[in-house]
C-alpha cells in the first residue's frame, strides 16, 4: 500500500504540518525572504513553498534533518564561499534543523536572485528608449 502524499494549496498549509519549533523556523525563513524581496509572490510549486518574481526566485522544503533552500544554480554559485560546512548541490543548500538559520545570508541570496530576475527587464526598457 502506498503512503498518501499531502497536497498543499498555500504556504500556510505547508508550514502548519510541522511541529511548532519547525514552524517557527519556517516562518522566520518566509519573513526573511519576503523582506529581502517585498515584490515577490508566494505559492506552492512542486509541493514546496515557492517565491516568484519574474519567474522562480527561491523555494524551501523541510526534510528529515534539514531545511532545503533552493535558490537555483546561480544563487549557489554566487555564494559558494559563504556556505562553510553546509551541504550543497548545484541548486540547493541544506540548513540543519538543529542549527539556527543563517538568515542574513538567506536575505543576501534572495536580494541577489531578485536582482538577477529583474535586471533583464530593466535592460530591455533601456534598449527600447
Amino acid at each position: 500500500m502506498q503512503e498518501e502524499k499531502m497536497i498543499f494549496a498555500t504556504v500556510d498549509e505547508y508550514i502548519r504540518q510541522y511541529p511548532p519549533e519547525i514552524q517557527e523556523k519556517l516562518q522566520l525563513l518566509r519573513k526573511t525572504i519576503l523582506e529581502a524581496a517585498p515584490e515577490a509572490a508566494e505559492k506552492i510549486s512542486w509541493q514546496m513553498p515557492t517565491f516568484t518574481l519574474n519567474g522562480n526566485l527561491v523555494h524551501f522544503a523541510v526534510h528529515k534533518n534539514h531545511i532545503g533552500f533552493y535558490p537555483g544554480p546561480n544563487g549557489i554559485e554566487a555564494f559558494q564561499e559563504r556556505f562553510g560546512n553546509y551541504k550543497r548541490s548545484k541548486g540547493a543548500v541544506q540548513f540543519p534543523l538543529k542549527e539556527p538559520l543563517p538568515l542574513a545570508l538567506v536575505a543576501e541570496i534572495v536580494r541577489f536572485r531578485a536582482l538577477e530576475n529583474t535586471k533583464d527587464d530593466k535592460q530591455e526598457l533601456v534598449q527600447k528608449n
